[in-house]
């Protein structure tokens, strides 16, 4: 469902990510404004792929 590169966001909103690795049910991604690329470990099933709806982000 998700592989590196993919660029996804929290069910529940906030910033988003490109997925670095994934790892069975877990996925390493970092946020997108995140320079020094921190890698945080999220549940597959926490995210979705990211879409944008006119001009704004689904937050």
């Amino acid at each position: 469902m998700f592989k590196p590169e993919d660029i996804v966001q929290s069910k529940t909103g906030g910033p988003k990510m490109v997925v670095l690795q994934v790892e069975g049910d877990s996925l390493w991604c970092a946020r997108i404004d995140d320079a020094e690329k921190k890698q945080i470990k999220v549940a597959a099933n926490s995210v979705n792929h990211y879409h944008e709806e006119g001009d704004f982000g689904v937050c």
